[in-house]
């Protein structure tokens, strides 16, 4: 390549600097925060947490359970019992602030890390354990905690979370901030590489679609850090597609709480689509099937460790809200009966019959399905008897 072309600056040839860890650069990183890593609370000029330290102890009981509810699944897998799992490690404050922020009209577009906004919208975590020991596709019916299924292809779920949206608009279903419904959709950083993810800014950008598009910015797209997404901070590539993006300290749930609030609320009275940057770190592997070591340095892990979202709150309430050692000693206990019960579940979900796939593939059966089901059965029958 010429070192000069006409018509184009020549800094546009320079080399790519080299990578910066995520924790020298989460030092030079502006975001919303309310609540810092050592548990002060802080102000903000835009925003700001008005619920008072009941709600807060609430939030606090939420992210410890979900965390729970990740490490008991994470251990089913390593036994064999899940065929994999995508832990949530570190962003528990990024899906419970935002979860939290919704209203029971509000419709979630998950990708396949969302548990801890699975469990605000009250699906049973137990069916989240069945898609992913293959025992079925998602059991769940999106219609009844206003939360779609889990999305494993990168980046689709925000195309059908801008069409739905548009749909909520022609139905006329927005207009007021509290009462109206909105849509909200998240993804990951890798996943705003991807086309669908613009095409979706897009059309929600030029139709005004009631959505919010949050980004969890967890550092790491799989083995690709985030220099290799983008040159600009993710909340700014909102300004060319024409709305705003804010970015937010994902590691804070009484800012992410208060940034999805109030970018749910703007969406709900027709003021179009939010870009939500929820800055955190993916303090575990991609997936169980991954090895983080290979990639990425033990001490980013260490420092993101001292901004973990749990402890910050924890910090919090002992220091600034009175809150007693036995509150913690009941949520440990609350933890433990929840993993339990989680794991025998688990273990007693029966195994699936692939008969039964001819069942679930329209809503009433076809003559045409009804026969290959019949020729299916009959043919696995053939082999009944014979040694394997």
């Amino acid at each position: 390549m010429s070192e000069s072309v006409p018509g184009i600056a020549p800094e546009v040839f320079a080399p790519v600097e080299a990578p910066v860890s995520p924790s020298q650069a989460s030092e030079e990183v502006e975001f919303v925060q309310l609540l810092t890593p050592e548990g002060e609370r802080v102000e903000h000029p835009d925003y700001s947490f008005d619920l008072d330290d009941e709600a807060v102890k609430g939030l606090y009981r939420d992210m410890v359970l979900v965390r729970r509810i990740d490490t008991e699944a994470t251990a089913l897998q390593r036994q064999g019992e899940l065929g994999i799992w995508a832990s949530l490690l570190g962003q528990e404050a990024a899906q419970i602030g935002s979860g939290r922020a919704l209203n029971s009209k509000d419709m979630v577009f998950p990708t396949y890390r969302e548990h801890g906004v699975a469990w605000c919208q009250g699906v049973d975590p137990l069916r989240l354990l069945g898609l992913f020991r293959g025992v079925d596709q998602g059991a769940w019916d999106p219609r009844d905690n206003n939360f779609h299924l889990y999305t494993i292809v990168i980046g689709a779920q925000t195309l059908h979370a801008t069409g739905y949206a548009m749909g909520q608009q022609r139905d006329h279903a927005i207009g007021d901030a509290e009462d109206s419904e909105a849509t909200i959709a998240y993804f990951g950083d890798g996943a705003s590489s991807q086309g669908d993810v613009n095409e979706a800014f897009i059309w929600a950008s030029v139709f005004n679609a009631p959505v919010v598009f949050f980004c969890q910015n967890n550092q790491w797209a799989i083995s690709e850090p985030i220099d290799r997404q983008t040159r600009i901070p993710l909340y700014q590539r909102a300004a060319g597609f024409g709305f705003p993006g804010v970015r937010v300290d994902g590691n804070d749930v009484l800012a992410t709480y208060a940034v999805t609030q109030q970018a749910l609320k703007r969406a709900r009275e027709g003021s179009g689509p939010t870009l939500v940057e929820a800055y955190t770190y993916r303090m575990g592997a991609h997936t169980t099937s991954d090895d983080p070591t290979k990639y990425r340095l033990n001490e980013d892990l260490e420092h993101w460790k001292l901004k973990d979202p749990i402890e910050r709150v924890r910090a919090y309430l002992t220091r600034s809200a009175g809150v007693e050692h036995d509150f913690f000693d009941q949520l440990e206990a609350e933890a433990d009966k929840i993993a339990a019960e989680l794991r025998a579940g688990c273990l007693s979900m029966p195994d699936p019959t692939l008969t039964d796939f001819f069942d679930h593939v329209y809503v009433e059966q076809t003559a045409q399905l009804a026969e290959q089901k019949q020729q299916y059965a009959a043919y696995a029958a053939s082999f009944e008897g014979e040694a394997h």
